[in-house]
């Protein structure tokens, strides 16, 4: 994976561009905008680059070596890389808008969905997502283990993506929790013909070690000593229509109980704009994602958004191809091709007055 593209640096535009997140959207962005000839900072809270596709997902899926590798040459080129700070609680966006010319949000999807079942929240039952992140982090040498979900014993992973797959994966296969682990069950509320990772990948995990429940979903989770007891009702599917994935549906009478040491819940991730809605003039869609225009600009005029903050979660390559594609809309705007919606409107305006 190439960030840059251009064989040498190019001439300097005195422009300045701030990005917000070191992932594959915004990596992606930096490159084609430094080989523009524009100053780029990019900022992320994590200690070093790659966004999700470094910190959450496992070495087999992605080697990050080649991450490294392709973000030193963003360095070499002169992309400046501000890590450990995150916009909104360290530093004010604002501050990023005044000091740039314009700024890409690209922070992505980094909190995990809610169940909302009762439960939830106790201690042995943690978000998958958050938790391959610090593992990662120790993986890495940046928090000790020790600060890591111990996970052993029996384990509960509950979901169909990727992130639920990679949830299986890691106890099965890294070498602190590999033989702590007695057993893994992936619970999933379809069939595994339906299911985001793919089928494959789900008979992946069944040869690695892994039980696979389908057409189970759990609706309760209690604490028994040192045990989670989760509550799991069994479903069926019918038809959705409009092209739809069929829909899981409860079997009357079908609850059952199960005990495990573990539970990582893999259900889903949301997006983490670094600012609540309206704030600093930007809105966000219902959906949490950020709200922008056919040109990616925000509602704030020299405020762009791409990646999975835009468009919610997705696979590296619509990140990376999002990137791009905004990166050319920054040019187009930082070299006056491109204007927001309300100075166009202005200008339109001006123009039929003076014709008037």
């Amino acid at each position: 994976m190439k960030f840059i593209r251009c064989k040498e640096e190019p001439a300097p535009t005195g422009k300045s561009v701030g990005i917000v997140g070191a992932g594959p959207a915004g990596l992606a962005a930096a490159g084609f905008l430094r080989c523009a000839g524009h100053h780029v900072v990019v900022y992320d809270m994590m200690p070093e680059a790659g966004g999700m596709m470094f910190f959450g997902i496992p070495e087999d899926r992605i080697k990050k070596d080649n991450i490294r590798r392709s973000v030193r040459e963003l360095m070499d080129f002169g992309v400046r890389f501000v890590f450990n700070i995150v916009i909104g609680k360290d530093i004010p966006l604002e501050a990023l808008i005044a000091t740039h010319d314009a700024v890409l949000i690209a922070t992505g999807t980094w909190k995990s969905s809610r169940m909302n079942i009762p439960g939830e929240d106790l201690p042995r039952v943690i978000p998958a997502a958050e938790w391959l992140v610090d593992v990662h982090l120790a993986y890495h040498g940046y928090k000790p283990w020790s600060e890591v979900a111990p996970i052993s014993g029996n384990v509960l992973v509950i979901g169909g993506g990727l992130t639920a797959a990679d949830a299986v994966t890691v106890p099965l296969t890294y070498p602190q929790f590999r033989d702590k682990v007695n057993m893994i069950v992936l619970s999933y509320r379809r069939t595994r013909k339906l299911a985001p990772m793919r089928e494959a990948e789900m008979n992946r995990l069944e040869k690695l070690g892994a039980q696979i429940w389908e057409l189970t979903q759990p609706v309760e989770f209690k604490m028994q000593g040192e045990k989670v007891i989760v509550k799991f009702v069994r479903l069926s599917l019918i038809e959705a229509g409009a092209g739809k994935r069929p829909k899981p549906v409860p079997l009357p009478g079908s609850e059952y109980e199960k005990a495990f040491d573990w539970v990582l819940k893999a259900v889903g991730v949301t997006p983490t704009p670094p600012f609540d809605s309206n704030k600093y003039g930007i809105e966000l869609n219902d959906d949490g994602t950020i709200k922008v225009d056919e040109n990616f600009m925000t509602t704030r005029p020299g405020v762009f958004a791409a990646g999975d903050v835009k468009h919610g979660p997705s696979l590296i390559g619509p990140a990376f191809k999002s990137g791009l594609d905004v990166a050319k809309k920054i040019n187009d705007y930082l070299f006056g091709r491109l204007k927001p919606k309300t100075e166009e409107a202005r200008t339109s305006k001006e123009m039929l007055q003076q014709r008037l």
